[in-house]
């Protein structure tokens, strides 16, 4: 697994956590499932088998090199807050929708303007905030296979940004440099009116493409 970081996953148990750790392992990534309860992790990581390993969320974002906060918008400043100390360093990759049922359809973005945001201002600038998957559907990744939509990646730091771009490639068609984390708003204000066209079109996750990029940088 030479230049390939550890992945740790904080909400590794849930629909989106656990279809980006089977993408992940099957592309050769160690994967640390973190959750609030190191036993359930543990449980899942030997049900995934491969370089899968599983832990609480602070043991997990401790061991990993690359921590993907996966957990409703509900859990996630508690989240944050819990593993702050031990990220210190790191791309902490927030993946967090600020959807408030029961209008989960309906964009309402923070007053702080977005969850990528609260994620920096939370962790502090010794962190790397990047934002992403917020567009993928869970279900695309359970199906086998790189989920058929593209993933726009957001941060301050173009390195951190390109690192997460080629974890996007490994789950999706194309990860998409969507520029400084800012912009995140975007992309979670997006998730509600694909959740909307979901259930009007009755399909279980619609995505984006993003069109007129020359080949070498749609990778």
């Amino acid at each position: 697994m030479s230049g390939k970081p550890g992945v740790a996953i904080l909400g590794g148990t849930g629909d989106l956590g656990s279809g980006l750790a089977k993408r992940w392992l099957a592309a050769g990534y160690d994967v640390i499932i973190g959750s609030r309860s190191a036993e359930k992790a543990e449980a899942f990581a030997r049900e995934l088998g491969g370089a899968a390993r599983g832990a609480d969320n602070v043991g997990a974002a401790k061991a990993g090199e690359v921590v993907v906060v996966a957990v409703p918008f509900a859990s996630h400043e508690a989240t944050l807050r819990e593993i702050r100390d031990v990220v210190q360093g790191k791309i902490v990759v927030d993946a967090a929708v600020p959807l408030v049922p029961p209008k989960v359809s309906v964009v309402q973005l923070p007053a702080e303007g977005s969850a990528a945001q609260i994620a920096q201002a939370l962790l502090g600038d010794g962190v790397r905030v990047v934002s992403a998957f917020h567009n993928v559907g869970a279900a695309k990744l359970h199906s086998g296979g790189r989920a058929d939509c593209d993933v726009l990646v957001f941060g301050n730091d173009k390195a951190a940004r390109d690192i997460v771009i080629g974890l996007a490639r490994e789950v999706a068609t194309c990860g998409i440099d969507g520029g400084v984390l800012a912009n995140s708003a975007a992309a979670e204000a997006l998730t509600s009116v694909l959740i909307g066209i979901n259930r009007r079109y009755k399909v279980p996750g619609a995505g984006i493409r993003i069109t007129g990029l020359p080949a070498a940088a749609a990778g």
